[in-house]
């Protein structure tokens, strides 16, 4: 059995620099007639894709060779194998694919590490801005903008009524029934509309109050942020009221989840109102 990863300064400075570099190597195709491909999953794939890819599994292979890493674009490794992981990393190479397609910035590069199926540390990247974000429950949280960083926290405290991150591109009726009663409890809600694991760092670093994502996600597309979100103070709540976790299953799609907060007053709130939906 694997010994717990021992996870240091150098290791998530590492993580971040190769974050760094495979967000470079998707810029040369940002805003180019860039080859759209459809996977059998129907969701589309570029060779930014496929080069960040590349560099974050050699990447990583080299760093820790003893530590399996399930990726977006490498993920068809069986059932039986993945549950005999105790610890693997979590790759989304380049996670808001559609958002790179159509030439917005809101599209990053993703790595956690995950352990026992808690989220130990993430990296999440946005290489247009040269900007990162970092963090897990042991260890806090940071953005990092070129090669200055400062520490961020959740607000646990609304600044003028609440503040909602939803999805520029994803929405569902269970999301926007949550929604409506959301205002009912609360009075007017602020959106903010916003993609890819942006909606996460937006929390992290206390410019938005809560995130309910009531339409599908894939592991690959939460864990990183994730972490970064719990370093800040945040959590990850089922619409059960139990923590989102990573454990290995047939399915790599989420349940349905709710982001805030740790210590919100409104959790129970919140909570109460997603149980209710239809």
């Amino acid at each position: 059995m694997m010994a717990p990863v021992s996870i240091t300064a150098p290791l998530v400075l590492n993580v971040v620099d190769l974050v760094r570099r495979a967000g470079a190597a998707t810029l040369p195709f940002w805003r180019n007639d860039v080859v759209v491909t459809e996977k059998a999953d129907a969701s589309p794939v570029t060779a930014a894709d496929l080069a960040a890819h590349r560099i974050i599994s050699e990447g990583l292979a080299a760093l820790t060779p003893d530590i399996p890493i399930l990726s977006e674009e490498a993920c068809d490794i069986s059932l039986e194998e993945r549950a005999s992981w105790r610890c693997w990393w979590v790759v989304d190479p380049l996670d808001g694919t559609k958002e790179f397609i159509a030439g917005t910035e809101e599209f990053t590069v993703n790595i956690a590490l995950v352990e026992e199926g808690r989220v130990i540390f993430g990296v999440v990247g946005v290489p247009t801005r040269d900007l990162y974000y970092c963090g897990g429950t042991e260890m806090g949280a940071w953005r990092i903008q070129g090669e200055d960083g400062e520490e961020i926290n959740v607000r646990d405290t609304p600044v003028q009524g609440l503040t909602v991150v939803a999805s520029r591109r994803h929405s569902s009726p269970a999301q926007e029934q949550l929604l409506a009663g959301l205002g009912e409890r609360f009075g007017e809600l602020k959106l903010a509309n916003v993609g890819s694991s942006l909606k996460f760092c937006l929390l992290a670093e206390g410019a938005a109050d809560c995130y309910p994502r009531l339409a599908p996600t894939s592991q690959w597309d939460t864990a990183a942020a994730q972490g970064v979100l719990e370093g800040a103070g945040g959590i990850v709540l089922g619409l059960n009221g139990e923590p989102l976790t990573y454990e290995a299953r047939e399915s790599f799609l989420n349940p349905y989840f709710l982001a805030l907060p740790a210590k919100a007053h409104w959790r129970d709130a919140l909570v109460t109102l997603a149980s209710r939906l239809e």
